[in-house]
């Protein structure tokens, strides 16, 4: 899944652990929910300031999605 690719490449590029970076997929009747698992210690990280990256990270998202048709969202934890 591309969407699966994408938020497993942005989200190593941004910790200081990438071993830890851990991505899942859970399909649900409703859409697809990617789970995003890293280090404690990165999680600041991935969130960003006032939310500024996961909102980044979950804008890609739905421009993946909108190309696949099919709703996406995403869970960091």
């Amino acid at each position: 899944m591309a969407a699966k690719d994408l938020v497993e490449y942005v989200a190593r590029s941004l910790v200081d652990h990438p071993d830890a970076v851990r991505v899942e997929v859970v399909r649900e009747p409703e859409g697809t929910v990617i789970e995003l698992h890293v280090a404690e210690d990165d999680m600041g990280k991935v969130i960003g300031r006032n939310g500024s990256v996961a909102k980044a990270l979950r804008t890609l998202l739905k421009v993946t999605a909108a190309r696949d048709g099919e709703p996406v969202s995403l869970e960091i934890l």
